[in-house]
């Protein structure tokens, strides 16, 4: 992985970022707009990781810390760069963000129909939690 560039976006990536996620990601959120990731970079500016190869942007992971939990969303990688080792370095640079801000625990959100993902995590040493159930309210 020694050609894999792992960095925080700036606001110059988001377009790019958006038209990624389209592209690799799963599911549309509420926040996938140019607005959304914006206030997302304006409040934690090292959040979204990405994984560049050649330049070329590869994976995406939001490692974001509220100060009490950290939380990995939107972890994907592009169809053509999938098994090759990139959702497990961003996903390890997510944890190494975490330790270093004094996280303990991470939760990943996971859309139950991508299976991909689910064992992705799985693979990460991460386990479902069947206890917990999100409650979401659009504002």
């Amino acid at each position: 992985m020694s050609d894999l560039l792992i960095r925080p976006a700036s606001p110059a990536d988001i377009d790019a970022v958006l038209l990624f996620w389209r592209e690799a990601a799963m599911g549309v959120s509420v926040s996938d707009d140019h607005d959304g990731v914006a206030r997302l970079l304006a409040r934690d500016p090292e959040a979204l990781l990405l994984a560049e190869r050649d330049g070329v942007l590869v994976g995406t992971v939001i490692a974001g810390f509220d100060g009490w939990r950290c939380h990995a969303y939107r972890l994907a990688v592009h169809p053509a760069h999938r098994r090759q080792g990139i959702a497990t370095a961003l996903t390890e640079a997510a944890e190494r963000r975490f330790t270093a801000l004094g996280g303990r625990r991470v939760d990943a959100m996971v859309l139950e129909a991508n299976d991909g993902a689910r064992h992705a995590w799985s693979a990460g040493g991460y386990h479902r939690e069947d206890h917990w159930r999100r409650w979401v309210k659009p504002l």
